[in-house]
């Protein structure tokens, strides 16, 4: 299924490397065997959370023009060369296809029926393996930006969990970046700019993320911009 993506901010959020790296380090014990990364865009989250553990990776994106950036990574050997792209939707992948990682970026608000498509998710992960998602959090930050680049909706902790697929038990969930947090709240009630600067982006990634490194874990992962949650599907 070709869908091409309206956004335009993967390029900028490209440099976010502490970023990337943080959340990453939240993420990677769940990363493990056969990994799908669904909404997988131009591929910059794979370098930062492929592992030892994994044994292939699974790019599945629907805008043929990113799918292609991801397969000329792989090419040119700034991504795993065990790493393969699938241009299509979970309801394109062959039924019999299983995963032991199922990862969802910053992707699952993009999707009108989020529901559906975790369940839709769930009948592709294999025994004990780990659907794990990341999203924008506080529906009361939900700003131009999120409209201009498809954005759905923002989550709370609860309206996350409320989207459990069936059989799985909660493995983690935590709120991340307390610092970027008021970064967001000031775009949303001072900037309201659809789209934020190279700039902005530079200066968040640089000296907010190292501050909410050692924010997050002092308020026990309960406050931030971003929730993040992983499942376990049962043995």
């Amino acid at each position: 299924m070709s869908q091409p993506y309206a956004g335009g901010e993967l390029e900028l959020f490209a440099a976010a490397t502490h970023w990337k790296a943080y959340f990453a380090s939240v993420l990677r014990p769940f990363v493990a065997g056969r990994v799908l990364e669904v909404g997988a865009g131009i591929g910059t989250n794979i370098p930062f959370l492929h592992n030892e553990r994994v044994t292939c990776w699974t790019g599945l994106e629907p805008d043929p023009a990113l799918a292609r950036r991801i397969e000329e990574g792989v090419a040119a050997g700034s991504l795993p060369g065990d790493c393969r792209v699938l241009s299509g939707t979970t309801r394109t992948l062959a039924p019999a296809a299983q995963y032991d990682t199922i990862l969802y970026i910053d992707v699952l608000e993009h999707i009108a029926d989020d529901r559906g498509e975790l369940g839709c998710a769930r009948r592709h992960l294999a025994p004990a393996g780990h659907l794990v998602v990341l999203a924008p959090a506080h529906q009361f930050l939900f700003s131009a930006f999120d409209a201009s680049i498809g954005h759905h909706r923002r989550y709370s902790r609860a309206g996350l969990l409320r989207l459990a697929p069936p059989e799985c038990r909660l493995a983690t969930c935590r709120m991340l970046d307390g610092a970027g947090f008021f970064a967001s709240l000031a775009n949303r009630l001072l900037l309201s700019e659809a789209m934020p600067t190279a700039r902005q982006i530079a200066f968040w990634d640089r000296f907010l993320v190292p501050v909410s490194r050692r924010l997050d874990g002092a308020l026990g992962y309960r406050f931030g911009k971003t929730v993040v949650a992983a499942w376990r599907a049962a043995a």
